[in-house]
């Protein structure tokens, strides 16, 4: 029998010391990151115990109207679960979470899965059971990875430019001043806006408070020629992934690959400890246009499209 309980502050070590351990952890499932936009999200996360009053699964949620989503602020949502987690588990946590969610008058259950690529172990019990219990896939993203371990060849032209920001006295520099790069990447905003319809998700502050929470999983690389910033890109840092957020680059880094020398950079440091790394999307305008410009020049870097996940379960 499955028991679900509401987190509630006096949980948070019980959450983070289960999520340190599960299968499938995530450092962005850990309270001190998820509550950094509590003021914008209504958390809804819950606690899935067995009979012998076991914790088995956390599913990061938060609540919307009569929606329940895991997790509207994070990339990545989906049941966090160890190594007891099987099948027929999963499936009772399933039955447990609509009765739930019905006795408590939501309509609607939005859920995003964990790509496989963050697995310590197998961890798709989740994806089954959405089948069994009749959920419709609602969203597919396209994200990009490249296999560090065996990386496709990335072409002439990418190399040239690798080689060109060489010559032109490129230097890359791991770099702790997140404030400084926002700063930059807000003067690139109106082109980011203008050729992906996005802009930043966290402010400088938010940015800067979570490198300071998680020092060894959030960094920054930045592109420096004559003394001065022209490209970066910010990375998390998981177990087997490292995932880049926010590369940008001025017109002067375009034209000599800054860029390009920066995401060459951080595929030779991390090639020999790291398995994957995860460009993020390429999908936009409500996420139905694949930008195939956007996602050719991630897969120039010897990377293949990984898809992002979004179920819905009417109640």
């Amino acid at each position: 029998m499955i028991s679900i309980c509401r987190y509630e502050a006096k949980k948070k070590e019980e959450w983070n010391d289960f999520n340190k351990t599960s299968k499938n952890s995530l450092f962005m499932f850990d309270r001190n990151y998820m509550e950094y936009h509590s003021n914008r999200f209504i958390d809804h996360s819950l606690m899935f115990y067995d009979e012998d009053d076991r914790l088995i699964a956390l599913l990061p949620m938060n609540e919307n109207e009569n929606k329940l989503i895991s997790h509207g602020g994070l990339t990545y949502g989906g049941f966090i679960t160890n190594e007891r987690m099987k099948q027929h588990i999963m499936n009772e946590c399933f039955d447990e979470l609509l009765k739930y969610g019905k006795e408590n008058g939501y309509k609607e259950i939005k859920y995003k899965t964990i790509p496989y690529i963050f697995f310590n172990q197998p961890a798709e019990e989740d994806r089954f059971s959405l089948y069994e219990h009749k959920a419709k896939l609602e969203i597919v993203d396209a994200s990009t990875y490249v296999n560090l371990k065996n990386p496709l060849k990335m072409p002439k032209g990418r190399k040239a430019q690798i080689a060109r920001a060489k010559r032109e006295g490129v230097k890359i520099e791991i770099c702790t001043d997140m404030e400084s790069y926002i700063s930059f990447i807000n003067l690139e905003n109106k082109v980011l806006a203008e050729r992906h319809e996005t802009k930043a998700v966290h402010t400088a502050e938010e940015l800067k408070m979570l490198h300071d929470r998680f020092p060894e999983n959030i960094g920054l690389f930045v592109a420096i020629k004559d003394e001065k910033m022209i490209a970066g890109a910010v990375i998390f840092e998981y177990k087997n992934v490292i995932h880049t957020q926010y590369m940008a680059a001025n017109e002067e880094a375009r034209k000599i690959g800054g860029l390009d020398l920066v995401i060459a950079t951080i595929i030779e440091k991390y090639k020999q400890e790291k398995m994957w790394l995860d460009f993020g999307i390429s999908t936009e305008h409500g996420r139905i246009y694949l930008n195939e410009g956007l996602i050719s020049q991630k897969e120039g870097f010897g990377g293949r499209t990984g898809v992002y996940e979004t179920w819905k379960i009417d109640l």
